[in-house]
């Protein structure tokens, strides 16, 4: 595969997932989650597990780095989302 589509990839990973410190960052400083949507995350947190899972089938380690990264952020929402929410 040509180095600037793994790049791309890359990038698109990065951005998608460095999305969710915003969130996070947010339910920190203001201790409360209530506007967070528990079945949204919840449904992201499945498709982003699966995308995990076919990464790990197919051996591609942006994908694996990008979703796993991914997943532990949701996951992070959805706990405070328990906690604060």
């Amino acid at each position: 595969m040509p180095l600037y589509i793994d790049l791309i990839g890359s990038l698109a990973a990065v951005i998608t997932t460095v999305g969710w410190i915003p969130q996070i960052i947010r339910i920190l400083k203001y201790r409360d989650a209530s506007s967070i949507s528990l079945v949204t995350n919840i449904t992201l947190a499945v498709g982003v597990f699966l995308w995990l899972c076919y990464g790990i089938m197919i051996v591609s380690w942006p994908v694996m780095a990008a979703n796993g990264m991914t997943l532990v952020l949701i996951l992070t929402v959805l706990g405070l989302k328990f906690r604060y929410g």
